[in-house]
């Protein structure tokens, strides 16, 4: 019976809503989730310094062999 009092004792503070604390660490969900989002802002950091060496200077994008003349039969 005792047994049975402690153990409820302890259920009920457990189920206490204020006795809850909040971990220190990252759950793996959120870490994951993080890790996605840091490299999807690395991925848009890399491609907006590429478009701005394309704007700065736009014919280093284009391959030599392009700037040929192309003689077209008339």
């Amino acid at each position: 019976m005792a047994a049975e009092r402690v153990a409820v004792a302890a259920l009920m503070e457990v189920m206490e809503v204020g006795s809850t604390t909040e971990p220190d660490a990252l759950d793996v969900d959120q870490g994951l989730t993080l890790a996605c989002i840091g490299f999807l802002c690395l991925l848009l950091v890399a491609m907006i310094i590429r478009c701005a060496k394309v704007i700065m200077d736009p014919y280093s994008a284009i391959p030599t062999s392009t700037w040929e003349e192309q003689h077209l039969d008339d």
